[in-house]
C-alpha cells in the first residue's frame, strides 16, 4: 500500500498538463498515489482554469492510463490557493506539484498568484513546473 500521496494543482491547459505530467513522473518516482485538484473562485462566468465535463473525463483517461492510483476533485471555493493547501492537507500529501505561468509583477500584485501562495503557504515541498 502506498503511503505518500502527490497533489497536483491540475488546470486544462499548458501549466496544468506540465504539472500533470510531472506529477505522474513524480508519483512513480515515489510509487505514490495521485490526487488531482481542479479549483474555482466561482465568480466568473467562464473560468479557462477550471476543467469542464469533457476535459475532466480525459484527465480520468491520462490518470487511469498512468497505472496509478488516483483520485480527481473539482472544487469551488473563494480561495483558490487556499483550496489547494486544504485538499493537500487532507490528502496528506507529501508533495504538491504546480505549473507556473509567466505575470508582470504588476498583475503580480493586483491578482495575487495563486501558485506564489502554494509555494509560501504550504507545508509540503512544491514542484514547480513549466510548459516545455
Amino acid at each position: 500500500m502506498t503511503t505518500e500521496t502527490v497533489l497536483i494543482a491540475y488546470t486544462p491547459d499548458d501549466f496544468g498538463h506540465a504539472a500533470l505530467d510531472h506529477g505522474i513522473v513524480e508519483a512513480r518516482r515515489r510509487s505514490a498515489r495521485i490526487v488531482a485538484v481542479n479549483a474555482t473562485r466561482g465568480d466568473a462566468l467562464v473560468d479557462q482554469r477550471f476543467a469542464d465535463d469533457g476535459e475532466v473525463t480525459a484527465l480520468e483517461r491520462d490518470l487511469a492510463a498512468s497505472g496509478i492510483d488516483h483520485e480527481v476533485h473539482r472544487v469551488m471555493a473563494p480561495d483558490v490557493a487556499e483550496a489547494v493547501l486544504e485538499a493537500a492537507e487532507k490528502a496528506a500529501a507529501t508533495v504538491i506539484v504546480v505549473g507556473l505561468r509567466r505575470r508582470s509583477p504588476v498583475g503580480k500584485l493586483v491578482l495575487g498568484s495563486v501558485a506564489q501562495r502554494v509555494l509560501l503557504g504550504a507545508d509540503v515541498p512544491v514542484l514547480a513546473v513549466k510548459p516545455a
